[in-house]
Formats: C-alpha cells, structure tokens, sequence
C-alpha cells in the first residue's frame, strides 16, 4: 500500500468505520491496477530482455570491421549498401553530431548499444526494408530501439549531408552538366524530371482522402531531377498523392529559385538562336513551358522520329535513378509502416543522401574504373570549360514577373525543340550521334 493511503487511513479522524472501510478498498484497488501492465491478464508492463550488447558488439566487428573480417568488401557493400569507408564516414561524422552513436554507460553502469550496432540496425532496416523486431536476433537490439535507430540516423543524415548532397548544382556541376549535354546533343540540358509516389500504409484514416490519388491508396509524391550519372539534384518530397506532376511543379521550387534569381544562369545557342536558361527532359504531362522539353508523341518525319528516340532514351535518367533508388532502399519501395509525416521525410531526403553519397564514393571514370574517392574530394573536375555563374542576388519585383512570363513562354518551348530537332538531325548526318 502507498505510503500516501497509509498515512490517510492512520489519519483519519472519522469514526465512520464505512468510510474506513470505502477509503482500505479503493487503496486495494490502486495498489492491483498499479500492480497490472496495460495488456491482458498478469503481463507486466515492459519485460527487460538481456541480450549481451557486449558480446554482439564484438562480433559485428569481427564480421565487418577489424583487418581481417569474416565478410570481405563486397558483401559490406551488399548487405549495407555503401563501401566500409563510407559507412565508417559517415558514423564519426554523426558521432561528432549526436551523441546518442556513441557508446556509454546507463545509469547502473551497463555498456551500452555502440554506434557500430545503431548504425547496422538503422540502414538494414532502409535497405531491406524489414520490420523492426526482425533485427533483435543479430543486432540484439529491440523493437522500439530500432525505429528510433532509424529516426535519429534519418536526421542526422539530413542535418549533416543535405546543405551538401542535397544542394542545387553550382558553377563547377552546371558546368560538367552542359558540356555533357552537348555531346549527348542537347545543349543547355540540365537533367530529366519525373514523380514517384510512395504508398502510405499507415495513413491516418483522417487524410485518406487527401492523400489517395490515381493509385487508389494513400502515396505521397516524390519530385526530383537526375542527371546522366543519376545523381538527384532537386528533390521536393511531400505532396499528398491526390496531386499529379503539375501540381506538385507549381508548389515545387524548382522554378521558384530561378524566378528569385538564384537558380543556374545558363547561356547557348543553337541553330543560331541564343538562350539564356536551361530546361529539362519531362514526359508528355508537363506544360509546354521555356524550360521544360517534350518528346514528340507521333513523329511524322525523320528529324522529329530520331528526336524522339534520344529524348525518352536521355528522359529515361530520372526513372532509372527512381530504379536504382528503390533497388538500394527497399523502404522506399515498398509500402512505409511509419506515422507521422515528418518521419517519412526524413526517411525518404536520408535516402536520396545516401544515393548521391554512394555515386560520389564508386563513381566511374572514363576509362571504365571505379574510382574511390574520400569525402573531400569535388564530385567531378571543371575540365576545359570555364565555370558558368551562379545568379544569388536580390531582384526586382519586374524582374521577378518577366522571368515568371519567360519561364512558362509557350512560343520559346517550340521555338527551342524545333533547334534541338535540328541541330540533333544536322549531327546524326555528320555522323557524331548515331
């Protein structure tokens, strides 16, 4: 009995032994419901489990991390889906950010899960996408640990790498972008744009309807333009699924930057004709703007039908890094089991990070190697070509309304893929694109 019914029932001044009688049941009936765990029958309310942190610690290591490991470097990559230096990077780099990766010792001085184990248990759970008990038998560490594993890694992740992998190309990248536009024979080419959803297993029932779209289930909207080498450079994720690919472009800040001033200025000509802003490969959905290309859906000529082959070949970038996207990180293509909408955004921008991370880390040269670089080193060198500027200063309310106007120009959009139709057959006949 708690000390606080004691102490009333010793206090007690009544002589009504009903009423002491009323007050020794009800601290009866305290004590067993404080006594019962919120289950059925006689479970208690959490049972402690001892998993020996200490000695699964010591045989992750002996697996995947000392000089000699039972699984060598090819199979790390498999099962973690990134090289050893790169997963080694990556948890100093958030041990420094978050304590909570780094080994300690609980109040009754028990060793902790290291960040070894955390960090195993968070991306086997993005990579293959499994539930979060199914990890307790080789990582020894519980449900709810898991998800939280998986949360704080998510966010950090983002914290740290996005201002990085997650930025807008600048002078060095556009530059490397168009010049390999132009051997492709898209000159000003910045990359393909496309939409994946996502399915929202545990939507709120509440939101069903906001969500639920032409797949009829809830999803949200993944936006993002990839390059050549599939590398995403803008990702604007978390649109309700209700919403098709114009939407998600008028709310997306894609264009937004490039009104504001702040978006790549990119200079060409073609055919003779000078243009002053980039624009990417999208599919027929899209509005015919100045910076956005459409293929021709029934070519009627041999210019036009050679077009459209290269430009649903190059269009193909963004869905083929949506592939190997999914391929990497099964939570992203499956059905995701998690609540709360910020959750999944962490998830899915900490999935996208690590896709970029891992093509800077075993990108291929030209030679056919794969080159391993540190975390230091550029994405890819200037080559030849000068640097194209970055515009990053403040604008005119007029300036911002005419590049609003240039942007959504429906003239230049024709204007310019009767150029690239061109200056692509005048290629094809010199031999320099088959």
């Amino acid at each position: 009995m708690s000390k606080f019914f004691k102490r009333l029932l010793n206090d007690s001044s009544s002589s009504d032994e009903e009423e002491r009688n009323m007050w020794f049941a009800a601290a009866i009936e305290f004590e067993r419901q404080n006594s019962q765990g919120s289950g059925s029958g006689d479970k208690s309310s959490r049972q402690y489990r001892y998993r020996d942190r200490v000695s699964d610690h010591s045989r992750l290591l002996n697996d995947y991390f000392v000089e000699n490991p039972v699984y060598d470097e090819t199979l790390f990559r498999r099962r973690f889906r990134l090289s050893r230096p790169l997963f080694l990077r990556i948890l100093h780099t958030l041990q420094q950010h978050n304590d909570y990766f780094v080994q300690r010792r609980n109040a009754a001085n028990t060793v902790g899960l290291s960040g070894e184990q955390k960090m195993t248990a968070a991306l086997r759970m993005l990579a293959y996408g499994m539930s979060a008990d199914s990890l307790d038998e080789y990582v020894r560490i519980g449900e709810t640990t898991t998800i939280e594993c998986v949360k704080r890694f998510c966010q950090g992740v983002v914290e740290i790498f996005g201002p990085e992998y997650l930025r807008s190309p600048n002078a060095a990248d556009i530059s490397r972008l168009l010049r390999k536009a132009n051997q492709r024979g898209f000159p000003g080419m910045l990359g393909s744009l496309d939409c994946m959803y996502w399915t929202w297993k545990n939507c709120p029932a509440a939101y069903h309807g906001m969500y639920t779209g032409h797949v009829h289930r809830p999803t949200i909207v993944l936006e993002a333009v990839a390059s050549y080498d599939l590398w995403i450079w803008h990702a604007f994720f978390g649109m309700p699924g209700s919403n098709n690919d114009i939407n998600v472009l008028d709310a997306s800040n894609l264009f937004a930057n490039l009104q504001e001033g702040c978006g790549p200025s990119v200079n060409y000509t073609i055919m003779g004709n000078h243009y002053n802003m980039g624009y990417y490969l999208a599919d027929g959905i899209y509005p015919k703007w100045a910076t956005i290309v459409q293929s021709i859906s029934h070519p009627q000529e041999l210019a036009h039908d050679f077009f459209a082959k290269k430009h649903e070949s190059y269009r193909k970038d963004v869905e083929r890094a949506f592939g190997v996207l999914q391929a990497r990180f099964a939570i992203v293509r499956g059905p995701t089991r998690f609540w709360h909408h910020e959750d999944l955004t962490f998830i899915m921008k900490a999935c996208i990070i690590l896709h970029n991370m891992i093509i800077e880390d075993e990108r291929v040269d030209d030679n056919g190697l794969v080159a391993m670089t540190s975390g230091n080193d550029d994405y890819d060198s200037l080559g030849t070509d000068g640097p194209v500027e970055v515009s990053r200063g403040p604008i005119s309310f007029d300036h911002f309304m005419a590049t609003n106007r240039a942007i959504r120009d429906s003239n230049t959009h024709y204007a310019l893929r009767r150029d690239i139709i061109a200056h692509l057959w005048t290629l094809h006949g010199q031999g320099v694109i088959e």
